[in-house]
């Protein structure tokens, strides 16, 4: 798979810029702040509908340097995608404060609908939060890899998003009621609980069989970018698991890949701990409190890793998500931004071996001598201009 086009109207600091983006390694080279990072996280936005940047997509929508100059309503991003011989265009358009809309090859569809059509793995230094970041990072690493493969995914999140802010508002009332000495309405809970238990069920059924596809292949690839006699292994912790135990005759209340029994542990571990919601007036257990749970060995990878060992397992962690993307033949665009400068040169050239399994690969860096002599590319050089925004300046082959 591989992007042979993309065009950005108002994205971040690109007004309006086209690029050509051949096959193999493009390595965008510039100074910080030029639009580099940018150009990579509107592709990647393409795969994921989530930016490795930003939480709010009003973020992505460019701000006139120029103050007199009024703001864009909106961005705009374009891919030509080529992938088993086929070429698509697909849009998408960023709307503020509305609802996004998007097309292939001209035809209006759903947002939701161009998942899948563009897949990317993004390595940046932010990804070290996946091993010292708080569990919402892990989940969204989970999340982002599971729409991929499925873009359904998408649209349960959302609903259990829904359903928890609903169920949320009304543990939060009726903690109100408790502190005015008065009994809490609790009539629709039942309603909620059983949608909450049924969509949280089914996000951690996936997030589970993805942890336990991804172990493998981002074990190998430990082994072979970090110098250790330790190897990476991965456990996901289901939020449930902490709640209630498992039933020992019921051996499916132990699969957390099965949803109707793990829909039925959900309801009896939310049974459990209502007392406690009510008193604090949140959702204490659901698929938003899930996590991955990473370790070297008997060593946990997070307070006790050290930063070379951090990083050697965030890089792992990507590149296992990569081969699970290529599990169908294609592999996705693999995206690299900035982040040979945070490397040691083994690593360096390990990453880049590893990374020439890509149909196309992008790397974004500040001077091309952060990159490993052995990455044969084609260099696009990126400035940003103040009338015009993000450019680029020039392109030649290194």
């Amino acid at each position: 798979m591989r992007v042979s086009h993309l065009a950005l109207d108002d994205f971040r600091s690109w007004k309006h810029g086209v690029v050509e983006l051949p096959e193999g390694p493009t390595v965008l080279v510039g100074a910080n702040g030029q639009g580099k990072t940018n150009l990579v996280e509107a592709l990647a936005y393409l795969s994921t509908f989530s930016s490795h940047r930003v939480g709010a997509e009003g973020a992505l929508v460019r701000i006139p340097i120029d103050e007199a100059e009024a703001a864009p309503g909106g961005a705009v991003i374009r891919a030509r995608v080529v992938a088993f011989g086929r070429e698509q265009v697909i849009e998408l358009e960023i709307v503020r404060g509305k609802a996004n809309r998007a097309r292939i090859n001209r035809a209006q569809v759903k947002p939701r609908e161009i998942l899948g059509i563009v897949r990317t793995v993004v390595f940046a230094p932010e990804d070290l939060s996946l091993v010292r970041g708080d569990p919402s990072v892990r989940r969204s690493f989970l999340d982002d890899l599971a729409t991929q493969l499925s873009p359904i995914h998408a649209s349960v999140r959302s609903d259990f998003d829904r359903v928890a802010r609903q169920r949320a508002a009304l543990m939060k009332a009726a903690q109100a009621s408790l502190r005015r000495g008065q009994s809490p309405d609790l009539s629709t809970l039942e309603i909620w609980d059983q949608q909450f238990a049924a969509l949280s069920a089914r996000i951690t059924a996936t997030r589970a069989s993805i942890a336990s596809r991804l172990e493998e292949p981002a074990a190998r690839s430990y082994d072979d970018v970090a110098d250790s006699p330790r190897h990476l292994h991965l456990a996901f912790d289901a939020s449930v698991d902490r709640v209630i135990g498992t039933d020992p005759d019921n051996p499916a209340s132990a699969d957390l890949t099965d949803v109707e029994a793990q829909t039925e542990r959900m309801l009896a571990a939310l049974a459990s701990v209502r007392e406690k919601e009510t008193e604090r007036g949140v959702n204490l257990v659901g698929a938003h409190r899930d996590d991955l749970t990473l370790s070297l060995g008997a060593m946990p990878v997070k307070g006790y890793a050290s930063h070379g060992e951090s990083w050697s397992v965030a890089l792992a962690l990507r590149l296992g998500a990569f081969e699970l993307l290529s599990d169908d033949g294609d592999t996705p665009i693999l995206i690299l931004d900035d982040v040979f400068a945070e490397l040691d040169s083994s690593r360096r050239e390990g990453l880049a071996a590893l990374a020439s399994k890509a149909e196309q690969i992008i790397v974004t860096c500040a001077v091309a001598g952060d990159l490993p002599a052995s990455l044969d590319h084609h260099a696009l050089h990126v400035r940003l201009d103040p009338e015009r925004g993000t450019v680029i300046d020039e392109a030649d082959n290194e």
